[in-house]
């Protein structure tokens, strides 16, 4: 499947946000790259530059290309519900994201390689679509036999339970449980999905 593997200092510090996690480079540099990068701070953008910036934000903060993303904005559209606020819910939806949240992989780019190393089960079937869509009350598991996986162990040691509220994680287990779609206020990352919908809109 293809996704983005370019520099990723480089789109975080486009943005000004450890998009894709901690980032000593843009501590230091927290201002866009290239050679007027500074200057280029303080320009203002136009409307249409604003929501164009968010839409890639969202698209890089999940690992999402074009086409999958324009997707789920349609799918969103046609819901019940405020569309931005689906549509993130849709995003964190997706099984590699659960993964990465439920604290089995440091990273989504992780989360996502495990899944489609066929490590993760989904109600005590082997999944390996990093988009499958999850619904309330489906199981998120280990396989078995990768249950000693050492990159599975070392996250979990870095993580906080239960950090989630539509999450429940079974450490004995090493199950978790999707219980419900995130509300707006429990989805942790800066996007502003208004500035989506009105990119969409046009």
């Amino acid at each position: 499947m293809a996704r983005y593997r370019g520099p990723k200092t480089k789109i975080a510090r486009k943005f000004g946000e450890p998009i894709f996690g901690p980032d000593k480079v843009l501590e230091k540099k927290n201002y866009p790259p290239g050679f007027h990068g500074q200057a280029a701070r303080r320009r203002k953008k136009s409307e249409y530059g604003l929501q164009l910036k968010e839409k890639q934000k969202a698209k890089y903060t999940y690992g999402v290309l074009e086409r999958q993303f324009s997707n789920l904005f349609k799918k969103a559209s046609a819901a019940k519900g405020v569309t931005g606020e689906v549509l993130l819910q849709l995003l964190e939806s997706r099984l590699d994201n659960v993964v990465f949240r439920l604290g089995l992989a440091a990273s989504r780019p992780g989360a996502r390689q495990l899944v489609s190393h066929k490590h993760v089960t989904v109600n005590g079937e082997v999944v390996n679509i990093p988009s499958y869509q999850l619904r309330p009350g489906d199981i998120v598991g280990v396989r078995e036999k990768s249950k000693s996986l050492e990159v599975i162990a070392d996250a979990l040691t870095s993580h906080r339970s239960n950090q989630y509220a539509w999450l429940e994680w079974d450490g004995t287990q090493m199950v978790g449980k999707f219980l419900n779609r995130p509300e707006r206020e429990e989805i942790p990352e800066n996007i502003k999905e208004q500035l989506i919908v009105e990119l969409y809109s046009k």
